[in-house]
């Protein structure tokens, strides 16, 4: 009888719950694991299912009962995985975190850029407060790490105007190769008490966080009063602006070592970097040629 082949057509997981082994028989039952329950709790009354598991489980195709009790005895609750991409804003990061089905517990906006980006294994039923602050503690790790071995001399004073510049970086250009110059131009800008002009910090103010907006930036928006309008204010704004990723962090901790002060769209999903303002006029006129209809918001 529990070796015979069960009725599982096909593999499947099922959530388990605390119970008595008649309990959980039902709930085996209806989920097809099973074809009679009172036989699943008479073999588990002859020792077949010592410590069960509460959780979600796998069982195979046509598990037998000795199966299905190993399964419950010993096997590894099913992994859940949430990917939180580069670049997202906290409010971003609440919506992402709200639609995890399998996830529990209130919805949770973490602070601007507390959480790292990467992939997150579960179980099921884990609360979203559990994933901010598993997040949470990576970033913390990541930013220690970075500010421990950046370069001498940036000037910057703590991790999280370090974790600030990596924002900035994240959401100025999307090519790898690129971070480390981007990050170089903002630390030289910094330097000579230019301001960053950084669209993505004026995005940031205008959608209140949100971190898109549904028009192209417009004269209005690069005048809006805010701390976080690098086109108004000196200096970094108070706070990240998204949370970046590894590789941002790494950029802004280990710059490039430029002369260049400036950059711009080259229309081809890059930037074109210029020392000068001449040259950077240049580099602002061929791209206003590639996009004739582009607002004319850049000098």
């Amino acid at each position: 009888m529990i070796e015979a082949p069960g009725p599982l057509a096909a593999a499947r997981t099922v959530v388990v719950p605390h119970g008595t082994p008649g309990q959980v028989g039902e709930v085996l039952k209806a989920a097809g694991v099973i074809s009679n329950a009172d036989a699943f709790r008479i073999a588990a009354s002859l020792g077949l299912a010592g410590r069960m598991h509460a959780a979600e489980l796998a069982f195979p195709e046509h598990a037998s009962l000795r199966q299905v009790f190993a399964v419950l005895r010993s096997a590894k609750p099913v992994q859940h995985k949430i990917t939180i991409p580069e670049g997202l804003t906290a409010i971003q990061i609440g919506k992402l975190l709200a639609k995890g089905e399998t996830l529990t517990g209130d919805l949770v906006t973490p602070p601007e850029g507390a959480v790292l980006p990467q992939t997150y294994a579960y179980d099921y039923g884990a609360t979203r407060a559990s994933v901010v602050e598993r997040a949470t503690a990576a970033m913390q790790r990541t930013l220690a790490q970075a500010w421990a071995t950046k370069a001498e001399k940036l000037p910057i004073a703590t991790p999280l105007e370090l974790e600030t510049i990596a924002s900035l970086v994240e959401r100025e250009t999307a090519r790898p190769e690129e971070r480390s110059h981007i990050a170089g131009v903002l630390y030289n800008r910094l330097r000579k008490n230019m301001r960053l002009q950084s669209d993505p910090s004026v995005v940031y103010a205008v959608s209140n966080g949100a971190g898109t907006l549904e028009h192209p930036l417009t004269r209005a928006d690069l005048d809006i009063a805010s701390p976080y309008n690098t086109y108004r204010v000196n200096g970094l704004p108070p706070g990240p602006i998204a949370s970046p990723g590894v590789a941002s962090i790494q950029a802004a901790a280990q710059p490039d070592v430029t002369e260049d002060l400036y950059y711009v769209a080259d229309g081809t999903g890059g930037h074109a970097f210029a020392r000068t303002l001449e040259d950077h006029q240049k580099n602002v006129a061929r791209w206003r040629a590639l996009n004739p209809n582009a607002p004319a918001l850049l000098p």
